[in-house]
């Protein structure tokens, strides 16, 4: 069975939207750290408001009404936990609120959705290098989840920006088997926009309530390529290279050189 180590609920009162000495009323449900509130649907008086107790103050039928109501949704919301964890799914915010709410049966999409999605609908639009180059950044993405999280999927909802960080530290150290050092700066951006673009086409779609890369900011480095002197043209041609691929990638590029002389 999955098990969590925290999980909390909170009821506070939103003083920014006060109004009339009235203002709105949230139930905050927190697990490991995660946070999601809840809109109450109801309105009262922030001077009755004992924000320690998260209750009402008063011995009122008004109060006594609402503070059973707040006793009421806790044992809800700690309910909709519980069989959660009875049922061996995934706990997080946002399924005991969809729980909560009695729309639990609502589909919750994940990476390997977006990803697909993506591929079948978007695909046909690219140049066949930038698909090519898409399956690499995805194939970064399900592996930097498989290794951080020891899973094979994740939730669209799970991601934050947290998730952002630890994938771009991923990528910075990650060292792949055909290559001969690790990823460079704007190749790690590049990766990074690609999941991007496809997280903001599932918040496009409403598959996701929030953007996940509101905070990010992409850390491009300009380049400036020189070009080669015949000398070096020369000593990449006489190169010994063992790979068979890496010989067919420098031939191409000896003869794009020539090529481009005729021009």
């Amino acid at each position: 069975m999955r098990t969590t180590s925290t999980f909390s609920i909170l009821f506070w009162v939103y003083l920014k939207r006060i109004k009339n000495n009235q203002a709105p009323l949230y139930a905050r449900i927190t697990v490991d750290g995660k946070k999601l509130n809840i809109s109450l649907k109801r309105r009262i008086d922030t001077r009755l408001w004992n924000a320690n107790k998260q209750r009402i103050k008063g011995n009122s039928q008004t109060a006594r009404d609402l503070n059973q109501y707040l006793n009421e949704v806790h044992s809800e919301l700690f309910q909709c936990y519980h069989e959660l964890r009875a049922d061996d799914r995934r706990i997080t915010p946002q399924a005991i609120k969809s729980k909560f709410l009695g729309d639990d049966n609502v589909r919750i999409y994940t990476l390997r959705d977006i990803i697909a999605y993506h591929n079948a609908k978007i695909f046909q639009k690219l140049h066949r290098n930038t698909s090519r180059l898409y399956l690499t950044s995805q194939n970064y993405i399900l592996l930097f989840v498989k290794k951080e999280y020891k899973r094979e999927d994740m939730e669209l909802v799970e991601l934050d920006y947290r998730f952002i960080l630890s994938f771009e530290n991923f990528l910075r150290s990650h060292k792949p088997r055909h290559y001969q050092k690790q990823i460079g700066n704007n190749a790690v951006m590049k990766h990074i926009q690609r999941l991007r673009k496809m997280i903001t086409l599932a918040y496009h779609m409403e598959w996701i309530n929030n953007d996940p890369f509101r905070k990010f900011k992409q850390k491009l480095i300009p380049t400036h390529r020189g070009y080669l002197t015949a000398k070096e043209l020369e000593r990449l041609e006489e190169l010994a290279i063992n790979s068979r691929r890496l010989n067919t990638v420098r031939d191409l590029f000896v003869f794009s050189c020539y090529r481009n002389q005729l021009y």
